[in-house]
């Protein structure tokens, strides 16, 4: 399927949802709003609202605040679960012996983490990095992990018979073989970053889209909670388009890929 094409079919989902949104909150049917303006509001109210705040100041204050939050905690979550996950799944050992706790500790629910943030590290950003971290480095870790420990044992008997040493093998056989399921991760992980941020925020905070969308929640004002939810998801579609474009770089290798870079 040809990009224009499909970015045409996108359009159309997008076109279809609004629609029914607005017909669903501004048309009475059979005397009756299926979708009403007070718990839904309107695809033209979210417009103009998302319109006025970015008219003011007070918007790219929270705007900033969010961003620097989900970006630390993309980085240091997803450096820290590529790192371990190679050293575990190259050190059978050291996996079998933390095993057990790494998964306790994914199972952990992250709501329940947040308070304790707040009370080690304050109603500062690192509360909020430190909850979004612990959503992504998992995502990561599992992926690269998995990448590494699915790499063909014939590649390898191959490689080591060529006279590769161990840096030669990371860099030209482990590390291939894992940054497609790495760059897999990274994709959801970007939204389990803004998920923590605006969690944190959310949960106790002085600034940030999380806040935001709590302050319109505290007073009923539904087109201010849709505004900042159209924000957060805007900025997410950003960061993944981004993380492709990084990806389509590093995986130029790729057959399909490279036969879209030849087209």
């Amino acid at each position: 399927m040809s990009q224009a094409r499909l970015l045409t079919y996108q359009i159309l989902v997008a076109v279809v949802f609004l629609l029914i949104w607005h017909i669903g909150s501004s048309v009475e049917i059979f005397g009756v709003y299926f979708l009403p303006k007070f718990f839904f509001s309107t695809p033209s109210d979210v417009f103009f609202r998302i319109i006025k705040l970015f008219s003011g100041p007070l918007i790219w204050k929270h705007l900033s605040i969010t961003l620097t939050e989900t970006i630390l905690a993309f980085l240091i979550g997803a450096g820290g679960g590529i790192l371990i996950g190679f050293w575990f799944a190259r050190r059978p050992m050291v996996n079998a012996i933390f095993d057990p706790y790494v998964k306790m500790a994914n199972a952990l629910p992250r709501v329940v983490l947040a308070p304790i943030f707040m009370l080690w590290l304050g109603l500062g950003i690192w509360s909020k990095v430190a909850l979004g971290v612990t959503l992504v480095f998992f995502i990561v870790f599992f992926n690269v992990y998995q990448g590494v420990k699915e790499v063909s044992p014939v590649v390898l008997a191959n490689a080591r018979m060529l006279g590769m040493d161990e840096k030669q093998l990371f860099r030209h056989v482990y590390w291939p073989a894992a940054l497609s399921w790495m760059f897999s991760s990274l994709h959801t992980s970007v939204g389990f970053a803004l998920v923590g941020a605006v969690v944190g925020e959310y949960l106790g905070s002085a600034a940030g889209l999380g806040y935001m969308i709590h302050e319109a929640e505290g007073v009923f004002d539904t087109t201010g909670v849709f505004a900042g939810m159209v924000i957060l998801a805007a900025f997410v579609l950003v960061v993944d388009a981004v993380v492709t474009r990084i990806e389509n770089k590093l995986l130029v290798w790729r057959p399909e890929q490279a036969g879209r870079n030849e087209a």
